[in-house]
């Protein structure tokens, strides 16, 4: 009766489900759908409770270096499989615990407290330096870092000749020009981007990293503090302290925003989230002379210099004109001031030097350094007076520039060079000492006396 009373429609969707149901019957998929789900058993349950008491706790850490042992950076459990936005990377890291080396790092930290609790010696030792009497022993060449190098300085004393040079996986390694011992450590994951060596206390370096961190390497406790994490991720692209202040780092991070870190404060001062340039910052450098004007290059293809002391009261976020404007076709990939302060070179993108002397740095004087043109990134420092600028060079040399003749005059070359040297820095109390970096990970020092 109940059949009777069904609309056609309703009885083709019962006739649909009855055929369904047979077929399904004769695939067998409800019989076999309920072997594939079982319970588990009261062994495995046992297993599963037991397996945290048997792994060894991520907390525990044991000094590899006081047990003369080499550390395996594969095995690592700061760095194995991390990015930039593990959460679990360490604020306060041990230096124990990025120390890479395969020998002791303890005559080192030795040597660094030494220099931090004496004072170090700081007057430019001169002697008859002539380009001609440059070279390169094989006793200072020296394999400092695994990767790339990006970063290369000395540091400013005269006790000892020690370089620091960070490379593009996050390392940083220390040399003593000379001696056979590199202490290599890993303080961040990615491409240094700045080193700072302080030069009223040798026993804290600051470095910037494209990760968005910068951390402070303090010797006297052992620890690489992170002293300014982006808020946004932005890259940290240039550090730069100026000479008289021990208290502010500034740092270059995101499309052109300047940010300082103020040290008394353990934050960032009220100047920072300044919009510079419209794109990445590339250098930041201060005038010798008068270090409240600053130099930045960018990639937006213009080099400015700031008068810091008109921006106090401007605030975060604030925008304010530059004291001058050095516009480019190219991106720009840096600017310096000269050791007088009276000269300024900004090399750009095209392999392309300009020299600005004169009143206002109003005259300008351009060279084309056919040498540099296969290098990815084009930088030319200064020597120890305004007579020459040092560049890179594809015969694996140093291009020298004579800021009187407008040209390139000679390129330092030997075969010792292992790799084409692109990273450079003078001594700042050693006159005719030059360090050059290469892609290899190695580091040269050429010298005169």
């Amino acid at each position: 009766m109940a059949t009777q009373k069904l609309s056609e429609y309703e009885l083709k969707r019962l006739e649909n489900i009855r055929r369904n149901t047979e077929m399904i019957s004769a695939l067998k998929i409800y019989s076999k759908a309920s072997q594939l789900f079982k319970p588990p058993s009261a062994v495995t349950k046992l297993k599963s409770e037991k397996k945290p008491k048997t792994e060894t706790p991520n907390a525990t850490r044991f000094s590899l270096r006081t047990r003369g042992v080499a550390t395996d950076p594969s095995n690592s459990l700061f760095y194995s499989n991390t990015k930039s936005s593990n959460p679990n990377i360490l604020d306060h890291l041990p230096m124990k615990e990025a120390y890479k080396g395969t020998h002791s790092d303890c005559s080192f930290i030795e040597t660094l407290k030494q220099q931090s609790n004496g004072t170090a010696k700081m007057n430019k030792t001169e002697c008859s330096f002539e380009l001609e009497s440059m070279s390169l022993n094989p006793e200072n060449i020296s394999n400092v870092v695994p990767g790339r190098i990006t970063q290369t300085r000395f540091f400013p004393s005269n006790d000892f000749k020690m370089i620091v040079a960070g490379d593009n996986s996050g390392n940083i390694g220390f040399w003593n020009v000379g001696q056979s011992e590199v202490f290599l450590y890993r303080p961040h994951e990615t491409i240094i981007s700045g080193i700072v060596v302080q030069s009223h206390c040798l026993s804290k370096i600051y470095t910037g990293c494209n990760d968005g961190f910068a951390r402070m390497m303090d010797v006297e406790k052992e620890i690489f503090d992170i002293v300014y994490k982006s808020s946004d991720k932005a890259c940290i692209s240039a550090l730069s302290q100026p000479k008289n202040e021990a208290n502010c780092l500034y740092l270059a991070e995101g499309s052109g925003v300047l940010t300082v870190w103020d040290k008394r404060i353990g934050t960032c001062s009220s100047l920072s989230g300044l919009a510079l340039h419209r794109m990445r910052i590339n250098t930041i450098d201060f005038n010798p002379e008068n270090p409240h004007i600053a130099v930045t290059s960018s990639s937006d293809g213009n080099a400015c210099t700031w008068d810091f002391r008109r921006i106090g009261g401007m605030g975060k976020g604030g925008n304010f004109p530059a004291l001058r404007r050095f516009s480019h076709e190219m991106a720009l990939q840096s600017a310096y001031f000269s050791p007088s302060g009276r000269s300024l070179a900004i090399t750009s993108k095209n392999n392309t030097i300009v020299i600005y002397s004169g009143v206002n740095l109003k005259d300008a004087a351009f060279v084309n350094d056919v040498r540099s043109q296969t290098l990815s990134i084009f930088r030319a420092i200064w020597g120890w007076d305004d007579s020459y600028l040092f560049t890179g060079s594809t015969k694996r040399g140093i291009g020298i520039v004579s800021t009187a003749q407008k040209a390139t005059v000679m390129t330092l070359e030997s075969p010792l060079v292992p790799a084409v040297p692109h990273k450079f820095d003078a001594h700042s109390y050693e006159v005719g000492m030059l360090a050059a970096g290469t892609g290899g990970g190695q580091v040269c020092v050429w010298t005169s006396c």
